[in-house]
């Protein structure tokens, strides 16, 4: 198969080990999606991303809210509790949480749990992480908690979805793989990886157009405009909201992204120690990252017969669930104290905004607050 250079883009850069087996990859078996390309960048057993380094906090190469603060991690383990109320308190039920990180979230989660006993009674708790360095800081994070059934899986799949699923996914949907499609005057032409002269990894469009059904929303596209849709995302969410109508259960997806206001754009990034990085330059070696598309997914747990609440505003779900009389709590009254984390968390030019939350819920439950 042969592609075409895609005029602007960036020819390619230095080459790592495995950049190297990747430009090797595509010699022998031709150009790669970029879906193929995230995937093997993040999670190669022996060079990818996840599975060499521990990505969060200062000494890593992001911060997520539950790092910032603590009242992240409480709210949400109090909406998620009090879906468990509105529903009869179903035992047995799951906890689940995709890409637990260090255990930050999921143990905040369970701390706020604590204020109804017969919760964390009636939950086992999942945590879905696939490399063995988060695994083993997870195992150390729930010492606290040494009377609760925890284990731990690669994939969420559907032994998980027999009984009331109760799930968090904070920061996780916006690394799953993405395609993109470039408008040209040809159609929609898929963006795939190539190699260059010096097997320098670079862009190239698929020479032949691909049907795409892009949602009405988007409006006409002009040419040189960008189409990305995560099959991979668009997927786990119809099977998590299957689970949610058959056996009840809720869900909150918390992530940056857009909602109705979705536009054509490249939104793929790399991130190295805090700062933006070339997505083609030695591969592994940097967190890759898209915009997470929550009209996607809200259709997509519509499909599933469920009931998709949002997405709202991560500064505005936050405050109508109380962050702010909770950090008064922890400050005793002296908000000062936890200003800069809460702006951070709530303001507009922060992760107020950009930030996004979208519930899951049966179709027969009642509205649950903060959407």
């Amino acid at each position: 198969m042969v592609c075409l250079p895609q005029t602007g883009d960036d020819p390619g850069a230095r080459v790592n080990r495995l950049g190297e087996r990747i430009a090797k990859l595509i010699e022998a078996q031709g150009p790669l999606s970029i879906a193929q390309f995230m995937t093997i960048a993040l999670h190669d057993p022996q060079d990818g991303y996840y599975a060499t380094r521990d990505p969060i906090g200062a000494g890593g190469d992001f911060i997520t809210a539950p790092e910032i603060s603590q009242v992240f991690g409480e709210i949400l383990g109090l909406w998620i509790v009090q879906a468990w109320r509105d529903q009869g308190r179903p035992s047995p039920a799951r906890l689940v949480e995709l890409g637990p990180g260090r255990g930050t979230l999921m143990g905040d989660v369970l701390h706020a749990g604590r204020l109804d006993p017969r919760f964390l009674e009636s939950v086992d708790v999942i945590l879905i992480e696939a490399s063995a360095r988060l695994r083993a800081a997870q195992a150390r994070a729930f010492g606290a908690f040494g009377g609760l059934h925890i284990e731990w899986r690669e994939h969420f799949d559907d032994s998980l979805t027999d009984r009331p699923l109760f799930l968090i996914a904070n920061e996780f949907f916006d690394a799953l793989p993405i395609r993109q499609f470039v408008r040209t005057e040809r159609g929609w032409c898929e963006r795939m990886i190539t190699i260059g002269a010096q097997l320098e990894l670079q862009f190239a469009l698929f020479p032949r157009p691909s049907v795409l059904d892009i949602p009405h929303e988007r409006g006409a596209a002009e040419l040189g405009a960008v189409y990305e849709v995560s099959p991979a995302a668009e997927a786990l969410v119809e099977q998590i909201a299957s689970a949610i109508r058959a056996n009840g259960g809720g869900a909150l997806i918390v992530d940056y992204g857009y909602g109705a206001d979705a536009e054509y754009g490249d939104t793929l990034q790399a991130v190295s120690q805090h700062e933006f990085a070339n997505v083609l330059e030695r591969p592994g070696a940097a967190d890759l990252s898209t915009h997470v598309d929550f009209g996607a997914l809200a259709r997509a747990a519509e499909r599933a017969k469920a009931s998709a609440l949002g997405p709202v505003g991560q500064g505005e779900f936050l405050c109508k669930l109380g962050v702010l009389e909770r950090a008064a709590q922890l400050s005793q009254g002296n908000l000062k104290a936890l200003q800069d984390d809460l702006e951070r968390l709530i303001a507009p030019k922060k992760m107020g905004t950009l930030f996004k939350v979208l519930g899951i819920v049966p179709k027969n439950a009642a509205k649950p607050a903060g959407f």
